[in-house]
């Protein structure tokens, strides 16, 4: 299988955010917002996680949903950050 041009492939975002309980309570957020295709488009997977911090990679188009999901879900997420790459979130 030939490899995607770069124009072809997902651009990803990372965030750092913070919170309890945030692997359950994220998941939980983003299915009630956006449901099962939205989370799919999301496409959501944890880089690095704490105590109470994690870093999350998820799909460029849908940064708003997932953002929207977060200030609506009852547990407090926030967003701290927002990056197109691991090493500025890192800094």
């Amino acid at each position: 299988m030939k490899a995607l041009i770069p124009s072809h492939k997902e651009n990803k975002r990372y965030l750092k955010i913070s919170g309890k309980y945030l692997k359950k309570n994220v998941e939980k957020a983003i299915l009630e917002f956006v449901g099962t295709l939205g989370f799919s488009k999301v496409g959501l997977s944890f880089i690095k996680s704490g105590e109470n911090w994690a870093i999350i990679c998820i799909n460029r188009e849908e940064i708003n949903n997932v953002r929207g999901s977060f200030a609506i879900y009852p547990e407090k997420i926030s967003v701290e950050k927002v990056s197109g790459t691991l090493k500025v979130l890192g800094k």
